[in-house]
């Protein structure tokens, strides 16, 4: 699986940069398309307001907004995969950006003055980093991210689109069987919001495989000219990045089974109790992604800084 991933993101060295990917237009497709569902969604939620209060309408407001439950929930799924395709380009495009720096960077680099220690730590505006004579082995958190994002983009969009089904049933079952309708309703949202979990883990991962690439690539283009091989160490951001995705997905599992377990229940009052509980809960698990998300950003910008303050230094000092 690992090398079907690798064949996706990673472009034959002498891929031609000038070439278009595809990855942008497709994302942004795909996440005009969720814009557009969540439209719909907006359109439903105004219809079933309009007949609130009215008599005999009770039955039509439940199927509607079980409805427009569903659907906003694909909606922002189908705008996350759109943020996937665009960062697999990314991921794309590094690889190119790192076989043309190889190629370019040798006419340069300055003739070297003082190559400095080739093993060991040293301070940089970006962090501490290792010295190395050779790249550095992949950290077992970007192997797993590289093994790990497609399946649970796939995942997460077929368990999106399971509770959506589940929500048709819902909608379906209001006023004429109230029990399978709450059953329903709590296997819709534990479904879609694992999915939902899923998809932003996705897309945590393609960054931590961008992080992997860079540190690999990076490493390779320092290798390539015979210099000691400086890397960042993880910084604290990349840990809490880890952090706050392990705690989003744990949630995600722990939601899904509670409200799998309020099918179990008989009395309505509890079912209540328990979706008063489990919607805020779900919401934290996004709110931890998404954090985990903005963690995982943050330590590309700084890799990207300290890149280039190292090639700037490998063009004016030569090492």
């Amino acid at each position: 699986m690992t090398v079907a991933i690798d064949r996706i993101t990673r472009p034959a060295p002498n891929a031609d940069h000038r070439v278009d990917t595809g990855h942008r237009r497709l994302g942004i497709g795909i996440g005009a398309i969720g814009l557009l569902t969540a439209m719909v969604v907006v359109g439903l939620a105004i219809a079933a307001a309009v007949q609130v209060g009215d008599a005999g309408q009770e039955d039509t407001v439940g199927q509607i907004l079980a409805v427009a439950f569903g659907l906003n929930t694909v909606a922002l799924a189908t705008i996350k995969t759109g943020i996937a395709i665009i960062l697999i380009g990314v991921l794309v495009r590094l690889w190119i950006r790192v076989e043309g720096i190889k190629a370019a960077l040798p006419s340069l680099k300055a003739a070297t003055q003082d190559p400095g220690p080739t093993t060991g730590t040293t301070k940089t505006p970006y962090g501490t980093c290792d010295v190395a004579e050779s790249v550095p082995t992949e950290l077992p958190i970007h192997k797993m991210a590289r093994t790990l994002w497609a399946p649970m983009l796939v995942m997460g969009v077929m368990l999106v689109a399971a509770g959506f089904v589940v929500a048709l049933v819902w909608a379906g079952n209001v006023g004429s069987d109230p029990g399978v309708a709450i059953d329903a309703s709590a296997w819709a949202q534990g479904l879609q919001f694992l999915g939902e979990a899923m998809v932003l883990a996705g897309i945590g991962f393609l960054l931590g495989s961008i992080l992997g690439g860079l540190r690999a690539g990076g490493g390779g283009v320092q290798q390539s000219l015979g210099l000691p091989v400086q890397t960042l160490q993880m910084p604290k951001t990349a840990k809490g990045f880890i952090v706050l995705l392990a705690a989003g997905m744990i949630i995600a599992v722990v939601q899904f089974v509670l409200y799998i377990v309020t099918t179990t229940f008989d009395s309505a009052v509890d079912v209540a109790t328990w979706f008063a509980f489990l919607g805020p809960l779900r919401e934290l698990q996004l709110g931890l992604l998404l954090a985990g998300i903005v963690l995982a950003l943050a330590t590309i910008g700084n890799v990207l800084g300290f890149q280039f303050w190292r090639i700037r230094g490998i063009i004016t000092t030569g090492s």
